[in-house]
């Protein structure tokens, strides 16, 4: 190839990245300028016959608020609300809720609920337990073959006013059982009714 000709490929070549990478630009653009468009659609038109899939549409009032079926006071102002316990068909019992601080300082005394665990789960839920007084038998929180946890891990500082989710899951006790006693250092147990 003379030079004559590859200056007219590297000078074509050129030409067609501009212009691959215009068309590429052009595609990320506007993207701002859609969502304001968006926003300031009515309402009407926005729902048009349903709600977004993002967020369901109010459904008049009856919007349920979170179930709480059971409580626990701990110190310095937390409180543990336990919102569900749920059995699931392969074997395992779930249990969620929220500790809240109501007191008026953060709280950073989290390193007992982990229980004995030292490495593996830290600054989690690990210490929780189920207990099945019916059946007699104590179950403790899962854990993966490396040793974490199958619960909240991260639990360092809770903030004054602040509510943290948290999850823990155990092997689900006999369908019989229906009831159970949550528990975790430094919170009282508590009884929780068991569903699914």
């Amino acid at each position: 190839m003379s030079m004559r000709q590859m200056a007219k490929v590297r000078g074509g070549a050129a030409v067609g990245l501009a212009a691959v990478l215009a068309l590429a630009l052009a595609g990320c653009g506007g993207g701002g300028d859609d969502k304001a468009k968006e926003s300031q659609k009515p309402a009407a038109s926005q729902s048009q016959g349903g709600a977004s899939p993002k967020a369901p549409a109010p459904s008049g009032g009856n919007a349920k608020p979170t179930e709480v079926i059971g409580t626990s006071q701990g110190p310095s102002g937390i409180v543990m609300e336990i919102n569900s316990a749920t059995r699931d068909e392969d074997g395992y019992l779930t249990v969620n809720g929220q500790i809240k601080n109501t007191g008026s300082t953060p709280f950073a005394q989290t390193a007992t609920w982990r229980g004995d665990e030292k490495s593996a789960s830290p600054a989690s839920v690990a210490g929780a337990t189920v207990v099945d007084n019916a059946g007699k038998k104590r179950y403790y929180v899962l854990r993966d073959t490396e040793g974490r946890c199958a619960c909240t891990t991260g639990l360092t500082v809770i903030k004054a006013g602040e509510s943290v989710p948290f999850f823990a899951q155990f092997p689900a006790p006999p369908t019989t059982t229906t009831e159970v006693v949550f528990g975790l250092p430094t919170f009282a147990a508590t009884p929780i009714k068991i569903s699914g």
